[in-house]
């Protein structure tokens, strides 16, 4: 058996549906949210050049949203830019994918050709092996 790493369903004719990748969907309350969605939302912000949007165990919830924000030169972090950019969200996708948590960061990692690499940040932000980082830009 290979993982690749996406989510598929099989319809009554036996059609496979690839729904997206895995690593890109976070269960919030029953609710599957794209983690595109709610980065994209932050992005479309004047302040926000980066975006990284992860799902955490929750015990309520099965997953809450964290996202990691690097911010555009001119833009300092603080309370009142966290509380903004969590109302965006709410504003442009909706209130389940506000994010519960939000980190300002310098950087993100990122594959060779650019992509951020979601599974890192997770494995990191939860204490598990990161696992193969030989893609990982340097």
């Amino acid at each position: 058996m290979y993982f690749a790493g996406d989510a598929a369903t099989i319809d009554k004719q036996g059609f496979i549906r690839v729904q997206g990748r895995v690593d890109d969907v976070i269960k919030v309350s029953g609710h599957r949210l794209g983690s595109m969605e709610i980065e994209s939302s932050l992005v479309s912000h004047p302040a926000v050049a980066e975006v990284a949007a992860i799902g955490k165990p929750d015990e309520l919830k099965g997953e809450h949203v964290k996202v990691f924000v690097i911010l555009k030169n001119g833009f300092e972090p603080s309370d009142e830019l966290a509380k903004e950019l969590k109302l965006h969200v709410r504003t442009t996708v909706g209130a389940l994918a506000v994010p519960e948590e939000l980190e300002f960061t310098p950087s993100l990692p990122k594959t060779r050709s650019g992509k951020i690499m979601r599974r890192v940040i997770r494995a990191r932000e939860l204490g598990e092996p990161i696992g193969d980082i030989s893609t990982l830009d340097a």
